[in-house]
């Protein structure tokens, strides 16, 4: 692993990370490579193993605002893009701004809000703007969307649809912690007073912002992507597949592989940084046959799969 100025700085970030997330690094270098690819999160896990503390953290430690929205089946658009009221000072409209005007937005358990108000996430997630009372608004910069939701509880959900999947860079899962990590985490809890400790900011967003420019430096070899549209492909194909990965899960893939390298302190990609993020940004991107579902088939898997059957290019830095 090479020291370079932005692997200085993410080991910052990541060390203020650790104080408050326990033994879960990769986790936290997964999401981290996500927004530094301007990519959205998806966490699917069971409730009590910081879902919700790994996105208040990211804000803290970045500088960035926060806001949390518990998703339900009675929320509405409004609730979340917010609406305008009637000033009887200024005999105006004025428009309040909802939760999701904020850097890193929490939308827990999102999986539990009807069609219409995943549909103005949706255009969030997508075009970084949202559209009330026929106006169109920016959302701030950066923009994140980090969604949760229970893999095992479907009693009043919605389905998320395949073209709101498709937008999240990433899908992972944080797992319960190791028997030590999870000792460590009550040794903590018992030395202070508060449940959750006071993380400092180590960027600003300035300098969050020059990080996520450094990943667009990043080169990528001409036998790196193709590598990457061979496993796009592949997935297609794949047995048991109804539908594959889009090309937007490839450009996914290939920018979280170059956040990738700029966390391991290169300015190149190699095919490890592909494999290393290509079941977390491919696998929530396909759809099994119906006999594939029924039997518990696993999209993962049969990403895994790909990545077996697919040669991957030699590992060498680019010509100078």
């Amino acid at each position: 692993m090479t020291t370079t100025p932005e692997r200085q700085t993410i080991d910052r970030v990541l060390a203020e990370l650790e104080t408050a997330v326990v033994g879960k690094r990769r986790t936290l270098e997964l999401v981290l490579q996500a927004v530094l690819a301007d990519g959205h999160v998806l966490i699917e896990d069971v409730p009590g193993v910081a879902k919700t503390l790994i996105a208040r953290s990211l804000a803290a430690v970045t500088g960035a605002s926060f806001a949390r929205i518990q998703f339900t089946p009675d929320l509405l658009p409004a609730d979340l893009t917010g609406s305008s009221f009637f000033d009887q000072r200024t005999a105006d409209l004025v428009f309040r701004p909802g939760p999701i005007f904020a850097n890193v937005l929490l939308a827990d358990e999102v999986n539990r809000a009807p069609p219409k108000t995943q549909a103005a996430l949706l255009e969030a997630m997508q075009e970084r703007q949202v559209t009330t009372d026929g106006t169109t608004r920016a959302l701030p910069a950066p923009f994140v969307v980090i969604a949760t939701q229970n893999p095992v509880e479907f009693e009043g959900t919605y389905p998320l649809p395949e073209a709101q999947l498709d937008r999240f860079a990433i899908r992972l899962a944080v797992g319960y912690p190791d028997e030590g990590a999870e000792l460590e985490l009550l040794r903590r809890r018992s030395r202070r007073e508060a449940a959750d400790p006071t993380l400092e900011p180590v960027l600003t967003l300035a300098e969050l912002d020059a990080l996520r420019a450094a990943v667009h430096r990043v080169h990528v070899e001409d036998a790196i992507g193709a590598y990457v549209v061979a496993l796009v492909r592949a997935t297609r194909d794949a047995h048991g597949i109804q539908i594959g990965a889009s090309p937007r899960g490839g450009l996914a893939l290939m920018q979280l592989a170059r956040a990738g390298a700029l966390l391991d302190g290169r300015d190149y990609v190699v095919p490890d940084d592909v494999k290393a993020v290509a079941v977390p940004a491919l696998g929530h991107r396909l759809t099994l046959q119906p006999e594939l579902w029924a039997q518990r088939g696993s999209t993962d898997e049969a990403v895994r799969r790909c990545l077996e059957r697919v040669p991957a290019p030699p590992t060498r830095p680019p010509a100078p």
